[in-house]
């Protein structure tokens, strides 16, 4: 319970701190933090929250990252379903709290978008539902190769959490224009069932592409870096 927990907590605290700086601080007048502060933010969560809790549950906070970490070899199947409920349930609860907060201003309006991903009329950018789901496998997989590769015994030591959380950085900075990135199927859930209507009718590409990305880039890992010769 206590790996649950962690996950619960790790996956809330990205939703607030990515979502959070989406929805409060991206437009702020004149101060707003634009594309590039958001996605800092985003990596910024996995990597304080990878320092602690990553010793506890191995700090997941991605049910495209569990999978993959279960298709490359790093977890057991039997606790893919714990996991995930953990962190959905922890990404709707941080919606939650986000949703109070913003709620609190005049003129907020959920259905404006809420931080969610999305692709056609819904895309920052206009991008279509092809480019939306070419992007999100394309980075969740590189995603998984970045998180298998810091991770691996042969790796520098002590050094993961900077790449992960540099790596999901840049994965924003590429990708927020096409589908307000997700490569996180939590992350998405958690803001979008409080938009309902579009969000959510669109919610199955933000599962779909970032687990076939999670599992082909844990194929990809499992080749690129075996030790057998």
């Amino acid at each position: 319970m206590k790996k649950y927990g962690a996950e619960f907590i790790g996956t809330f605290w990205l939703v607030l701190g990515g979502c959070g700086s989406a929805v409060l601080a991206a437009a702020f007048p004149e101060v707003g933090i634009g594309l590039h502060g958001v996605s800092l933010a985003f990596g910024l969560t996995v990597l304080t929250m990878a320092f602690a809790i990553g010793h506890i549950s191995g700090c997941h906070l991605n049910p495209a990252v569990s999978i993959g970490l279960w298709a490359g070899g790093r977890f057991p199947a039997k606790e893919l379903l714990p996991y995930i409920a953990s962190q959905v349930l922890g990404g709707i609860a941080a919606g939650g709290v986000l949703f109070l907060i913003a709620s609190g201003k005049a003129g907020f309006d959920v259905s404006a978008g809420f931080a969610s991903n999305g692709y056609g009329d819904h895309s920052p950018g206009g991008y279509s539902l092809t480019a939306a789901l070419v992007t999100e496998i394309v980075m969740t997989m590189l995603f998984l190769i970045v998180i298998l590769g810091a991770t691996d015994k042969r790796a520098p030591a002590g050094f993961a959490p900077i790449a992960i959380g540099l790596c999901l950085t840049l994965i924003h900075l590429i990708s927020i224009p096409v589908t307000n990135t997700s490569v996180n199927p939590a992350r998405s859930t958690g803001v979008a069932v409080f938009v309902g209507d579009w969000a959510v009718a669109q919610l199955w590409l933000f599962w779909v592409a970032p687990i076939v990305g999670g599992v082909l880039g844990a194929f990809i890992y499992r080749f690129i870096g075996s030790e057998d010769k």
